[in-house]
């Protein structure tokens, strides 16, 4: 029987084209989305469905999980993939926008999560897949909120790996670095007087790192490769720099590796 993959944020971007590529892969995709109508386009694949699953509605993950096993028979990994990305100085952010910024990329994973954990449990196997960042291990300027998210997401997955691994289900963190999807465009950029000689200039210089950024294809290859990685490692860093600059991270001194991204995001910036 072939495996089935549930998949938040298949809207979209990273989570569309990882949709893709798994049906024409053979499996059983069950494609997650708030608004079912963007996944339209989707149904042309005779493996694929799409489902309503709002990441903060219990409810509505509960029906899309029982959806999708009434369906296919099975979820043998779940990818959540759902993200926001706000971006800009931190002291000009509403509580509104922050709390935004944690409830899709960290409670709503931890939502989606605890719900497949049940199911998981009780078959004794299971993968839980999830879109982190390499901007959760490492640091740039204007994306503390951000950054505060994909760091907790990875601490929480970290230490989750261990208590699982007795009932057979595995953990796994795609960490990428830029990657040309609608990501880019989507992001919710605060701008303020007080801050705008830096943050502007340095939201552009960043933006530009996605003009030659590979595309979301290469993120859906290192999902693939995940699924079907039956070891026990956790993560797999993709795209672009990333790699390269998460091993600068390991390598050098905090202080040197801060210069580094300072020389590349603040140019242009007169202080």
């Amino acid at each position: 029987m072939s495996k089935t993959i549930l998949i938040t944020g298949a809207s979209t971007g990273i989570g569309k084209l990882t949709a893709i590529y798994f049906a024409e892969k053979g499996w059983n995709v069950s494609a997650t989305m708030r608004t079912t109508e963007k996944g339209k386009n989707l149904l042309k694949y005779p493996n694929l469905k799409v489902f309503a699953l709002d990441v903060m509605n219990e409810s509505s993950i509960k029906q899309a999980i029982d959806d999708t096993i009434a369906t296919f028979g099975t979820i043998d990994v779940l990818f959540n993939n759902a993200g926001y990305g706000l971006v800009g100085a931190f002291e000009a952010m509403t509580n509104e926008q922050v709390k935004k910024q944690f409830d899709t990329n960290v409670f709503g994973v931890m939502n989606v999560t605890k719900a497949i954990l049940p199911y998981f449990r009780v078959n004794k196997k299971g993968m839980i897949i999830n879109t982190t960042s390499m901007g959760g291990l490492i640091t740039f300027p204007l994306y503390s909120v951000y950054h505060s998210t994909k760091w907790a997401l990875e601490g929480f997955m970290e230490s989750l790996q261990f208590e699982l691994k007795q009932f057979n289900i595995k953990v796994k963190n795609i960490e990428p670095g830029a990657i040309k999807t609608e990501f880019e465009n989507s992001i919710d950029f605060v701008s303020t007087k007080d801050y705008d000689n830096y943050t502007k200039q340095a939201h552009r210089n960043m933006l530009d790192t996605y003009k030659t950024a590979p595309t979301g294809e290469v993120v859906a290859k290192k999902v693939w490769q995940a699924a079907n990685d039956n070891s026990n490692r956790l993560r797999y860093a993709v795209g672009g720099q990333g790699p390269i600059l998460l091993f600068m991270r390991w390598l050098l001194p905090l202080s040197w590796f801060t210069k580094m991204v300072s020389s590349q995001v603040e140019k242009g910036i007169k202080y």
